[in-house]
């Protein structure tokens, strides 16, 4: 685990948007034919194949999902071009002569400092991590400040050229019905019922992998550091990088049964072992709060406030072998061939499924945005006409058989959909477009040169 990795910044935003408190990662996502390469000059500086990779693995991790090779690749240009950006926005700042007291950028040095020191657990485990990454409390300081600087320093830059400007409701609803195409769309949306088939480990080591993460719960609520004991055994590399840390998360996000616990459980109580579709789980909610857009809550279809958790986890996970995964996919084979013989869905739901998510009768999940499911899914449900039944579907979940049962197109959204978010949405949407303009102006004069990767 890098001491900088959980200190991120997100590299798809401008400058001014971005915690200026959250140095980039030190580690990296271990693709190593990238590491070592340059992947963009820029004037007299290099942009490192390894900065676009570290950035790269911290947006997976926070979406929790893995691309496919198409998305990744758009990512990848995406993150270096805006890591393009963010040196010239550096480099027009010091030839303004812009400044940043050292007294910023030290406080908020020391507040990473600390974060990083609360995430290793205990101060040996901070220092054994210095000494694997042979640093010393001293130069890691050092790393801090340079890109806590180099942070600010754009951030301040950016709010010197571009100023955000506040709209009234009025503004902001004449702008929206004005410019119609500069909104996002509702994306397109399919109702379908769902079987799911999930491949079940034999007995012995489900047994097993339980009574290891008792043990462990042990450890913990012995006076064991949660992020220690989660760096070294948790199954789930990237959360453990990070002391287990989950990030903030909604529903929909993470397996159904994790999810319920962390809706559930009390702020600081370490749950038992949680059985999901992935092993066992230690969970440890850290924050519950309603999540905002804006300053402004967000709601669901419902008007309900949208609840978002901060949760870490130790992942145990069930191993299982290449005869289970045969066993549930011809299982799955079988369902999916009574279902296209007409075999009535609602029945074969109740025989076969052992989907544990929120679903109405007859295994109906409700309308899902096609945005939202991994490729493969939303491929195959995107080709089926109304009634009929998918193919067998691969999730992480395990073998699925879907059947639509209605379809909604993308379409525009109506005012009254947006009309609480529009002054912030018109405010950014504005923002943004002066920035990329002026973003434009210093790429104009500055020399960029892209290397193969």
């Amino acid at each position: 685990m890098g001491l900088v990795l959980s200190m991120t910044t997100a590299a798809a935003a401008p400058p001014a948007t971005r915690p200026a408190s959250a140095p980039r990662p030190v580690a990296a996502t271990g693709d190593a034919q990238r590491l070592d390469g340059i992947a963009a000059v820029v004037n007299d500086e290099v942009v490192l194949q390894s900065d676009v990779e570290e950035q790269l693995y911290l947006v997976m991790m926070r979406a929790q999902e893995q691309p496919d090779s198409s998305m990744t690749d758009t990512l990848r240009r995406q993150i270096l071009d805006q890591l393009i950006d963010e040196k010239l926005i550096v480099a027009e700042a010091k030839r303004q002569a812009v400044t940043i007291p050292d007294a910023e950028v030290n406080k908020q040095v020391d507040q990473a400092l600390k974060e990083a020191k609360e995430r290793m657990g205990t101060p040996e485990a901070f220092q054994a991590q210095l000494e694997r990454e042979n640093l010393t409390e001293a130069k890691l300081r050092d790393k801090y400040r340079a890109e806590v600087r180099r942070q600010l320093l754009a951030q301040r830059l950016v709010q010197k050229q571009i100023a955000r400007k506040t709209l009234s409701q009025a503004e902001a609803e004449a702008y929206f019905k004005a410019n119609p195409e500069k909104f996002p769309k509702l994306p397109a949306e399919v109702r379908v019922s769902v079987i799911q088939i999930p491949v079940d480990p034999e007995s012995l080591a489900d047994t097993k992998a339980r009574s290891e993460a008792a043990s462990v719960r042990k450890r913990i609520m012995s006076g064991e550091k949660f992020a220690k004991v989660a760096e070294e055994v948790s199954d789930d590399p990237a959360s453990a990088r990070a002391g287990g840390d989950l990030g903030y998360f909604v529903r929909g996000q993470l397996d159904p049964s994790v999810e319920d616990a962390a809706y559930s459980l009390r702020p600081g109580v370490l749950s038992s072992p949680i059985r999901s579709s992935f092993g066992y789980h230690l969970l440890e909610v850290l924050d519950r709060d309603t999540l905002k857009i804006g300053k402004r809550d967000s709601l669901d279809a419902q008007g309900r406030p949208v609840i978002e958790v901060h949760a870490r986890h130790i992942l145990i996970r069930v191993p299982v072998s290449d005869a289970d995964i045969a066993r549930a996919r011809k299982k799955a084979e079988k369902v999916r061939g009574e279902a296209a013989k007409g075999t009535d869905f609602a029945q074969l739901v109740s025989r076969y499924s052992e989907y544990k998510g929120p679903q109405s009768a007859g295994g109906d999940l409700g309308f899902l945005s096609l945005g939202t499911l991994q490729p493969n899914i939303r491929d195959a449900l995107d080709s089926l006409k109304i009634g009929e039944t998918s193919r067998v579907l691969v999730n992480r979940a395990g073998f699925n058989v879907f059947k639509l049962t209605d379809r909604k197109p993308e379409r525009a959204y109506t005012l009254e959909e947006i009309r609480t978010e529009l002054p912030s949405a018109v405010a950014t949407i504005q923002f943004r477009e002066k920035y990329d303009v002026w973003v434009k102006g210093l790429r104009a004069k500055a020399h960029i040169e892209y290397r193969s990767s």
